[in-house]
């Protein structure tokens, strides 16, 4: 199927969502990391509008957008599928990808960097967690986003098993208590199978 590349950085929540649909897709790829600080002219070339990493190299031609490089990869390569085959099933799953990249990402960073420890900071946990509480109504009843296996969805908020609780603590906030969130926060913490995709990605690159 060709050459396959990634470039990214270790410290990205949408670089790493890759790497784990390339491991369960069996795909051999080459990890290039990226100096953020200094960017390369591969970065710049590959992607001249953002000069943002996550890129995808695939026979050299590059894939932008980590929400994109997943469909892409899950197009290109058959086998274990990422998205649901019945097309509401994916433009639902399409749908719920957005609201936590725009929605969720962006207001859990803005909790956590708040400097005000008021009444403001409290108001936006409790947005944040106005949003997770969608998200948990979505899992409800479920071992995965998509049912029985990893799927596109988990994927996408598979951030959060990795970088929530230090987010948690640098900003000295909770955004989600177990307790309220039992199935988006346990169910993702506590599955063998995702947390062994996350090992894999982290230690062993390719």
């Amino acid at each position: 199927m060709g050459e396959v590349k990634l470039i990214g950085s270790s410290g990205s929540l949408f670089c790493t969502r890759v790497e784990w649909a390339l491991k369960l897709k069996g795909v051999d790829y080459e990890y290039i990391q990226e100096d953020l600080l200094n960017k390369s002219e591969l970065l710049i070339k590959s992607n001249p509008v953002h000069k943002k990493i996550p890129v995808l190299l695939h026979d050299d031609k590059p894939v932008v957008e980590s929400l994109v490089i997943l469909e892409y990869i899950d197009e290109t390569w058959k086998g274990y599928s990422l998205l649901p085959q019945d097309p509401h099933e994916r433009a639902t799953a399409r749908f719920w990808a957005k609201f936590v990249d725009d929605k969720c990402v962006i207001g859990s960073w803005q909790a956590m960097a708040m400097q005000d420890e008021g009444e403001a900071k409290a108001k936006a946990i409790e947005s944040v967690q106005e949003l997770y509480a969608f998200i948990e109504k979505q899992i409800e009843g479920k071992k995965f986003f998509g049912g029985e296996q990893i799927g596109y969805l988990d994927l996408v908020m598979g951030w959060k098993t990795l970088w929530l609780s230090a987010m948690e603590e640098v900003g000295n906030v909770k955004l989600l208590d177990p307790e309220k969130f039992p199935h988006s926060i346990n169910g993702l913490k506590t599955s063998k199978r995702f947390l062994l995709y996350t090992k894999a990605c982290h230690n062993k690159r390719p």
